[in-house]
């Protein structure tokens, strides 16, 4: 989840990262959508997968955490572009959740899909 819990606590108790070694992080890789929209979606680990959600136009993209996010995978759902027309607070996305395999999100359009975490096929 990404708040951690049902709670939204989005505490961590890991200990990797702490106050004697901050300073020491440096940039691994980085990683464009191409596009300038808002992207307010947190990204989504599980195991060596983040998973990434963009703003309309929704897509999804799979990122190999032990390859530099070399991209996995990508879906495109294809929302209807007159969605971005009625959307209230700019054309963003809110982010994804795994289910038993499945990653589950909604488009711009209203629509909710189901993704296979693995091949990145709309089930």
């Amino acid at each position: 989840m990404a708040a951690k819990d049902y709670a939204n606590s989005r505490y961590s108790a890991l200990e990797q990262i702490n106050p004697g070694n901050v300073q020491q992080l440096e940039v691994a890789w980085t990683f464009s959508t191409g596009l300038i929209r808002g992207h307010e979606a947190a990204p989504l680990v599980v195991g060596d997968t983040m998973y990434v959600v963009t703003p309309f136009p929704n897509v999804l993209y799979a990122l190999d955490l032990a390859n530099n996010g070399a991209v996995e995978w990508k879906y495109e759902p294809q929302p209807s572009r007159s969605a971005q027309g009625v959307a209230c607070c700019e054309v963003v996305n809110r982010g994804a959740f795994f289910w038993e395999g499945r990653i589950y999100y909604n488009t711009l359009d209203a629509h909710t899909v189901e993704v296979d975490a693995t091949s990145g096929r709309e089930v």
